[in-house]
């Protein structure tokens, strides 16, 4: 068994999986000033990840639950339906939204009132919901504006403390989010998170490994970049402050579409895909790895896109009284048609 870890461990440190022909791992040892980035390092992310379940569980309870109630955010109260197996398994693996001619064919089964039927799944949507009391970074780098610049002397690139910072910071956050999938609310994409959560932290720790530092840091920011106003979006909907949540609303998909449908592929794909050919005419195989990944990333974003504009779309021509409302009725729509798992792993306004 020893025998076979040690054969696969140094299979995967290959240095031909990871950089230049004539560039081997002894070449990245700290010298004349150049700092490199080290495999053994991102072991830090896991306590930072606990340090920021901490953060989380003391900004929880006494600064979020206050400004809750200060924003006039009350907890409702939830009544458990009542145990039923054969519900509980359509609600599982059918559909949390039944047509009337389903729940009446489940009321005959169940032999209970369509009305009965009805209530139990209204009450087990609404377990689903979570309960609603709960960069300069980049800016003054050249490669910001320059892209070139991110392929400029690599692999010998020293790494900065913001970078490494950065990577710390986002890798550890996702392990906390790993770490509390088990006792947050469940929901029906809990395997999307969870395959979601590990694709994240194996694409930056890869990055991280090979020295794709320049180009990561660039790659998170522009997912950072729309992610807080999706959030305040959902903080105000909560608040019931419709105008302001509209407002952040517009925001967020203004900064996706930029960021996501246009940035990513034309700015960050052309980085990954076209520029290293021009600096080395043999692509290791680290190239075709992450740009599998990343292209496939840009599928979702615009699986994605697509559901914001039809949430954009029945908001402002058919004059729906908000984003909540219209976000509601997408999901219905996508649940009630499609089994795709990504629904309400990104927008969960309800």
């Amino acid at each position: 068994m020893a025998h076979i870890l040690k054969t696969l461990n140094s299979w995967f440190w290959w240095e031909n999986i990871w950089m230049p022909v004539n560039v081997t791992w002894a070449h990245f040892v700290d010298r004349d000033g150049l700092v490199f980035p080290k495999p053994h390092q991102l072991y830090a992310t896991i306590p930072y990840a606990f340090v920021l379940l901490i953060i989380r569980f003391f900004s929880e309870r006494y600064v979020a639950i206050p400004l809750a109630k200060a924003l006039g955010i009350k907890n409702v109260r939830r009544v458990k339906p009542q145990p039923n197996p054969v519900l509980e398994s359509y609600f599982r693996e059918c559909s949390k939204h039944p047509s009337q001619s389903e729940i009446q064919g489940l009321a005959k089964k169940c032999n209970c009132t369509v009305r009965l039927v009805e209530k139990w799944f209204r009450r087990r949507r609404n377990l689903e919901i979570p309960t609603t009391m709960l960069l300069m970074i980049i800016i003054g780098k050249p490669w910001f504006y320059d892209i070139w610049q991110t392929w400029v002397g690599y692999p010998f690139q020293t790494l900065l403390p913001s970078q490494y910072w950065y990577y710390m910071a986002e890798i550890s956050f996702y392990w906390s989010l790993l770490f509390t999938l088990g006792i947050d609310n469940k929901r029906k994409d809990f395997l999307a998170h969870v395959v979601h959560h590990l694709a994240a932290i194996g694409l930056m720790s890869g990055s991280w490994c090979g020295n794709y530092v320049r180009l990561g840091t660039l790659v998170m920011f522009v997912h950072d970049t729309a992610d807080f106003w999706l959030e305040a979006a959902k903080m105000f909907n909560y608040a019931r402050w419709e105008k302001t949540c509209n407002m952040l609303f517009i925001i967020f998909s203004i900064a996706f579409f930029i960021t996501r449908i246009i940035l990513f592929p034309f700015w960050i794909l052309r980085a990954t895909l076209y520029q290293p050919t021009y600096y080395s005419t043999t692509p290791v195989i680290a190239y075709f790895l992450f740009n599998g990944q990343l292209l496939i990333l840009q599928g979702l974003h615009l699986y994605w896109g697509y559901l914001i504009f039809k949430i954009l779309r029945r908001f402002i021509f058919l004059k729906v009284s908000n984003f909540a409302s219209a976000e509601r009725y997408v999901k219905y729509q996508t649940d009630a048609n499609t089994s795709n798992i990504f629904t309400q792993n990104f927008l969960l306004f309800s």
